[in-house]
C-alpha cells in the first residue's frame, strides 16, 4: 500500500465530510487485507503546534487476527471497525486493564464476521456497542510480523517505538478525548 501524503488524506476526508481536526488519528485498511498480517496504515496528524507541524506514519493492523477469526470471542462472530469518523471516541487508559492505550469511551460500529475463514470482512450483521475496541500495541519490546491474538478487533500498531510516540504526543495534546477516522485504502 502506498503511504498517503497528508493533503492526500485532506482530500479524502473532505471527499466524504468528514471533519478535519487540529489533532486526529488516521487508520487506513488496506485492499490487500493479508490475513494475519499488520498491513494496514495508521496517521497522527497533529496541526495543535503551528511551529511544528507533525504527521507520521507506521504500520498496524484494524482487522482481527486469524486466531480471534476462528475462535470468536462473541457468538455474532469477529468484530471488523466499520469505516467511518468517530469522534471524541477513544480516551487514554488500560487495554486489559495491563497497559497503556487508547480505549474505546463511546459506542462504535461493527460488522460481524462469522464465518471463520481467515478474511476480515465487512459484510457481516453491523453492530454497535461499547466493545473495547481499543487503540493499542502488540508486542512491548519488538515489532510484531503477525496479529495473531494481539487484535480481536482493536487497531493496533506493529511497533512499540512508534506506539509510545502515539501516546506521548496524545498526552501532550491536552485532550481528554481522540477522534479516529478509518478508511479504505483509495486510488
Amino acid at each position: 500500500m502506498k503511504a498517503y501524503l497528508r493533503g492526500e488524506i485532506h482530500q479524502r476526508f473532505a471527499a466524504l465530510k468528514y471533519k478535519w481536526l487540529p489533532f486526529h488519528l488516521v487508520g487506513i485498511r488496506s485492499k490487500a487485507d493479508v490475513p494475519n498480517s499488520f498491513d494496514d496504515q495508521f496517521y497522527l496528524i497533529n496541526e495543535l503546534d503551528m511551529v511544528h507541524l507533525i504527521s507520521w506514519q507506521t504500520s498496524c493492523t484494524t482487522n482481527p487476527g486469524l486466531y480471534w477469526m476462528q475462535k470468536v470471542m462473541n457468538k455474532k462472530g469477529a468484530a471488523v471497525l466499520k469505516p467511518g469518523q468517530y469522534i471524541d471516541t477513544w480516551k487514554l487508559g488500560k487495554h486489559k486493564n495491563v497497559h497503556e492505550a487508547l480505549v474505546q469511551a463511546a459506542p462504535v460500529t461493527v460488522y460481524r464476521d462469522n464465518n471463520k475463514n481467515d478474511k476480515a470482512e465487512e459484510n457481516g450483521l453491523e453492530d454497535t456497542g461499547m466493545f473495547g475496541i481499543n487503540i493499542h500495541r502488540a508486542n512491548n519490546t519488538a515489532i510484531s510480523k503477525i496479529i495473531d491474538q494481539w487484535s480481536a478487533g482493536c487497531i493496533v500498531l506493529n511497533s512499540p517505538v512508534e506506539f509510545n510516540r502515539l501516546l506521548q504526543d496524545c498526552k501532550v495534546s491536552g485532550l481528554s478525548k481522540f477522534t479516529f477516522t478509518l478508511l479504505r485504502e483509495w486510488d
